[in-house]
């Protein structure tokens, strides 16, 4: 199993997909699972590998996708008395198995290379290139200019978008994207609307105010609307003074990591604030289990609403009127 589950996260990795890899570090009897047991979850919730019995896999592919959302690695403790978990760092789940046991999962997100595409090859374009790539970014030089065997290092070199597109950097990728227009003069206003079609997290502009309000005027005059004129960031980069090309290279660079680390921060909420509903999961009304919609056999229809359980005897139950509420909502987990 640990071999497939290494060929599959490589062919992932390949394709630049998102995973999670969750992994058994701690167990109590009588757990099925053992130290060492892993699993690997996609960005769409399928689930490869082994964790123990059902009551911990709907449990993983929900926290696994959280940890993909936010980018952050997080331990959970699945156990049937989470209030009486107090170890900090761990995040307590309830989990309702017969058998009694618990399991500790530690969940590491893998997510593909962000994306830096670079219009331009001049200084600025390149030393933009060559510090993105020193940053882990994948990278994307456009110009009709642009040759690949005088960027070796650059992952994809084309005249345009359609080039990079289908060579590496195809429209599907849901890596975060950003984008640095270095044309200084030459095809400023082409690029640009190329790179807003990228529907970039960042766009900066290398240019002096003046021309960037010559750029802006023109854009405007061939229909871009304000919002999408309103994006681009120029003079591209933090004001560190920057003169030489290297220089104001590494200043936007500076500015995109900035943007970046917000942008991190701002979507890294911690595991309370990420319900079951949020990532496609259920919640048995019984006991308060996460259930996985896709996988359970056990689920009622009642009243036009579909109602998911972890297992038979909560099915049962639900049906009997025991229910302390249908719509009750999941049980939060502490960071």
């Amino acid at each position: 199993m640990r071999s497939q589950l290494l060929a599959l996260a490589a062919e992932l990795t390949r394709r630049g997909e998102a995973f999670a890899v969750a992994t058994v570090i701690r167990r109590e009897a009588p757990s099925s699972a053992r130290v060492g047991d892993s699993a690997l979850v996609t960005a769409t919730g399928a689930f490869y590998g082994w964790l123990g019995g059902s009551c911990t896999r709907s449990t993983a592919v929900r926290e696994s996708l959280a940890a993909i959302r936010t980018g952050t690695a997080r331990t959970i403790a699945l156990r049937p008395d989470p209030d009486a978990e107090s170890r900090p760092y761990v995040s307590p789940v309830r989990i309702s198995c017969q058998s009694g046991g618990s399991v500790d999962l530690y969940i590491e997100p893998f997510l593909p290379a962000p994306r830096l595409v670079v219009f331009g090859v001049t200084p600025t374009a390149l030393a933009a290139l060559r510090i993105g790539k020193v940053l882990g970014y994948a990278t994307a030089a456009v110009d009709p200019e642009a040759e690949a065997a005088s960027l070796p290092d650059v992952d994809c070199v084309g005249p345009d978008l359609e080039a990079i597109q289908t060579s590496g950097f195809p429209r599907g990728d849901t890596s975060p994207l950003f984008a640095i227009v270095a044309t200084l003069g030459e095809r400023d206003e082409d690029a640009l609307r190329a790179a807003l079609a990228l529907d970039p997290v960042y766009l900066g502009l290398v240019a002096s105010r003046k021309r960037f309000q010559q750029v802006r005027d023109a854009l405007s005059r061939r229909g871009l609307p304000a919002a999408q004129l309103d994006r681009l960031r120029s003079p591209a980069g933090l004001d560190i003074g920057a003169v030489a090309p290297e220089e104001i290279a590494l200043s936007i660079l500076a500015e995109i990591v900035q943007v970046a680390r917000a942008r991190g921060a701002r979507s890294d909420a911690p595991p309370e604030f990420l319900a079951a509903e949020s990532v496609g999961m259920a919640v048995d009304p019984i006991c308060q289990m996460i259930v996985d919609p896709r996988t359970t056999k056990h689920r009622a229809e009642v009243a036009g609403r579909t109602y998911y359980f972890c297992c038979g005897g909560c099915r049962e139950r639900f049906l009997a009127g025991q229910a302390p509420s249908a719509t009750r909502p999941a049980p939060s987990s502490r960071a």
